[in-house]
C-alpha cells in the first residue's frame, strides 16, 4: 500500500507541474504545496477578474481537512481534484464530499506508462513534431491559439508538439511536457474524419519513443472514458481515478 502511494505521489507531482506548464502557454500558471495539497492557479493579475479557474489536488487527505484548507486559500472559481488509487472504492468520497456542499463534475482515469515497452504501429499518416514555423502557424491557426514561438522549436524545448499530417492538412496532435524527471501528456486529439484509422496509436508511439530517448522515467495523462480505451493498448497502466468536484452553485437569495 505504502508503494502504490508513494507511486501516486510521484505521477500527482507530474500532473501538477505538466499541466501547471502546459497553461501557461498563455498566462503564467504555477503549481504550489498547501500543506498536503497541490494547487494549481494562475500568477498574481493586475484585474483579479482575470484569473482563470483553478484547481487543487488532494490525495490521501480526509475530505474535511481538504475542504478547510480551500475554503481557507481558494479564490473564486475553484475545483478539487480528488485522487483515488485503483484499490480503493471511490464511494466514501463521494458521499463525504456531497454532505460538504459540492457536486461532481466528472471522473478521468490516472494513467502512467513506464516507457520499457511501446508499440510501434504500422505508419498509417505522417508523424512529425513540429520544429518549424511554418508548421507552428499552421496548428496555432488549427487550435486557435497564438504559435509556438521559434526558441520552443529546438531539441531542448521543455514540451514536445506532435502532429498527424495527412497531405497538407494537421488531422492529430499530441503534446508532451517534461517535469520532474518525467513527462505529462496533453491535448491529444484525432479529427473525428480520421478516427478509428490508428492515427492516435502512432502519434502516442512516436511520443513515448522520444520521451524515452529524452531520459524520462515516465509518462503520466489523465483520460476521459473515450481516451481510457486507447491508452493501455499503448502500454499505459491505470493507477487511479480522479474525482473532480466544484461548489454548488448558491441559490439567488
Amino acid at each position: 500500500m505504502k508503494k502504490a502511494n508513494s507511486d501516486i505521489e510521484a505521477a500527482i507531482e507530474v500532473f501538477v507541474h505538466g499541466f501547471s506548464a502546459d497553461r501557461s502557454r498563455t498566462f503564467p500558471y504555477e503549481a504550489s504545496r498547501v500543506g498536503p495539497l497541490w494547487l494549481m492557479r494562475d500568477a498574481e493579475r493586475k484585474n483579479p477578474r482575470d484569473y482563470r479557474g483553478e484547481e487543487w489536488v488532494v490525495h490521501d487527505v480526509a475530505a474535511q481537512e481538504a475542504d478547510a484548507i480551500v475554503r481557507q486559500n481558494a479564490r473564486p472559481g475553484f475545483a478539487i481534484s480528488v485522487v483515488i488509487a485503483n484499490e480503493d472504492p471511490d464511494g466514501p468520497t463521494r458521499t463525504a464530499y456531497k454532505a460538504l456542499g459540492y457536486r461532481l463534475l466528472r471522473t478521468e482515469g490516472f494513467f502512467v506508462h513506464r516507457l520499457h515497452q511501446i508499440p510501434s504501429p504500422p505508419a498509417v499518416a505522417s508523424i512529425e513534431r513540429v520544429q518549424t514555423a511554418e508548421r507552428a502557424a499552421q496548428l496555432g491557426k488549427i487550435i486557435r491559439r497564438q504559435p509556438i514561438p521559434d526558441d520552443l522549436l529546438g531539441d531542448s524545448a521543455p514540451f514536445r508538439q506532435y502532429v498527424a499530417v495527412d497531405g497538407a492538412d494537421i488531422v492529430g496532435r499530441v503534446r508532451s511536457l517534461d517535469a520532474v524527471g518525467a513527462t505529462w501528456c496533453s491535448s491529444m486529439y484525432v479529427e473525428p474524419s480520421h478516427r478509428r484509422r490508428g492515427i492516435g496509436q502512432a502519434l502516442m508511439s512516436k511520443m513515448l519513443h522520444d520521451d524515452r530517448a529524452r531520459g524520462s522515467m515516465y509518462s503520466a495523462l489523465a483520460a476521459t472514458h473515450a481516451g481510457a480505451l486507447l491508452y493501455p493498448r499503448m502500454g499505459y497502466e491505470r493507477i487511479g481515478t480522479l474525482l473532480i468536484f466544484a461548489p454548488r452553485s448558491r441559490k439567488p437569495s
